[in-house]
């Protein structure tokens, strides 16, 4: 006996399987949705308001909807863009100092080539290379036997002439004495006291050559005119010398006082010539630094300046001299000069890293209820190496912007280090409490997503089963 088939029997199996596919691609949908999330909530920038911020709004649904809001208008009022961080100095008084600087070559005040006034044989040789010797101190030796001769012979000369000249002097006295008795031609007397004349004459020329030949005699022992150094010795002992000779025994060199020859800008020579020479005002500091400009090798003073201008460079000569009493200066050493010209009291001076340079002149930024920067009109003065003078514009005691002001305009608003430090601290902290807040946030949206995925396959089966 056949059993019966219902109508309804083929339908139940095509309904299971229509249930069982909906159920797989809703919970393939859950899980890409899951995976979406996470990686949202782990690759999301700072520009979405961190931790908390929009992304957590989009994943907590409606339910997060506050907090992302508060989150969200946090991170636009930082999205504003802060305020540039500046350095700053405070503009003081000062006293000054109005220099001129050059490059100078060091000269000596004296140089001398010791040459002999005799000519003879070297005999000796009384001082050492590179020694220092001092104004008449004996350098050489020459043979002096023939000056010795010289001298004996004119000395000889000179006594033979005045034995004659006394002889004729009493011849005199006793012409004049028969003379007066009237014993004696008068013609007598007159030849006799020509004589006398004659003979003084010569015992003159006498003394005169005496005294040449003991000079000669003291030129025999070559003496230093000057105090200095003595170079190279040129001549050895045996060679015969004489005044002709070019190269001389030795050159001394005077390193005590040393100048400093140095040009001077034609424009500034109406400064430097009231004070030059021995005037009362031509008491000027001078100071010689090495070519580095961070020694100072001598400290001395402004002495001349020439009469003339270099119409090639514009330039005038100018010499310091300086005591180097511990041989810091050597002759022919370029070292840079520094003249004192004045010094201006009281001066409002600030870093020369503040003043700015613009198409309608000079100016500075100055801070202003310690945020805002104001630009400043300002006229300079003289400047030095890290300072510079402000004649008006500026006050004592007020902040200058040195750093930073390329970033900034007039008014704008800017930051010191200092109070930099303590901003940035704060934000730290409210950071990292927005960020613990979001991450709760995110985990509740996420189990929220989680618990509506996995419910959803888990329905229709069990309806297509039943």
């Amino acid at each position: 006996m056949e059993t019966p088939t219902t109508p309804n029997a083929p339908s139940k199996p095509r309904a299971s399987k229509r249930a069982r596919w909906i159920g797989g691609v809703v919970a393939l949908l859950g899980m890409l949705a899951l995976g979406g999330l996470a990686w949202y909530l782990t690759h999301r920038g700072p520009a979405e308001g961190g931790p908390g911020g929009s992304g957590t709004r989009a994943a907590a649904g409606a339910g997060g909807g506050a907090a992302g809001q508060g989150a969200g208008g946090r991170g636009g009022r930082s999205g504003r863009g802060p305020a540039a961080t500046v350095g700053v100095a405070t503009a003081e008084k000062a006293d000054l100092p109005v220099t001129l600087d050059a490059l100078g070559t060091v000269t000596a005040a004296a140089t001398t080539t010791v040459r002999p006034q005799v000519s003879g044989i070297l005999q000796k040789v009384l001082f050492k290379e590179g020694q220092m010797v001092k104004a008449g101190q004996v350098l050489a030796q020459i043979d002096p036997r023939q000056f010795e001769l010289q001298l004996m012979q004119a000395s000889g000369q000179r006594e033979r002439d005045e034995a004659q000249l006394e002889n004729a002097r009493l011849t005199l006295e006793r012409y004049r004495t028969l003379l007066s008795q009237d014993s004696i031609a008068r013609q007598d007397v007159d030849t006799q006291a020509a004589l006398v004349k004659q003979l003084q004459g010569t015992v003159t020329t006498d003394r005169a050559n005496e005294g040449t030949a003991r000079l000669n005699l003291g030129y025999t022992k070559v003496v230093a005119p000057i105090s200095g150094r003595v170079g190279l010795r040129v001549v050895d002992i045996g060679n015969l010398v004489g005044s002709s000779d070019a190269a001389g025994i030795a050159v001394i060199t005077q390193l005590a006082p040393i100048d400093v020859e140095f040009a001077v800008p034609q424009d500034r020579v109406s400064e430097l010539a009231p004070r030059a020479g021995d005037g009362a005002g031509g008491r000027m500091a001078a100071l010689a630094y090495d070519r580095t400009r961070s020694t100072v090798l001598e400290k001395g003073e402004f002495y001349a300046l020439d009469n003339q201008v270099d119409t090639q460079t514009g330039t005038v000569m100018a010499k310091a001299r300086f005591a180097n009493a511990g041989s810091s200066l050597f002759p022919s050493q370029f070292v840079n000069v520094r003249l004192e010209l004045r010094t201006i009291k009281d001066a409002v001076v600030v870093p020369v890293t503040a003043l700015r340079h613009g198409s309608s002149g000079d100016y500075v930024y100055v801070l202003q209820d310690g945020q805002t920067a104001s630009l400043r009109p300002v006229k300079r003065g003289i400047a030095t190496v890290d300072k510079v003078q402000i004649e008006s514009g500026l006050a004592a005691g007020e902040q200058v912007i040195t750093e930073g002001a390329d970033r900034i305009k007039d008014g704008a608003r800017v930051t010191l280090p200092s109070q930099r430090a303590g901003a940035d601290g704060e934000h730290s902290g409210r950071s990292r409490r927005e960020g613990r807040a979001g991450r709760n946030r995110g985990d509740a949206a996420a189990g929220a997503a989680a618990s509506g995925a996995s419910g959803a396959p888990a329905a229709v089966p069990d309806g297509a089963t039943r």
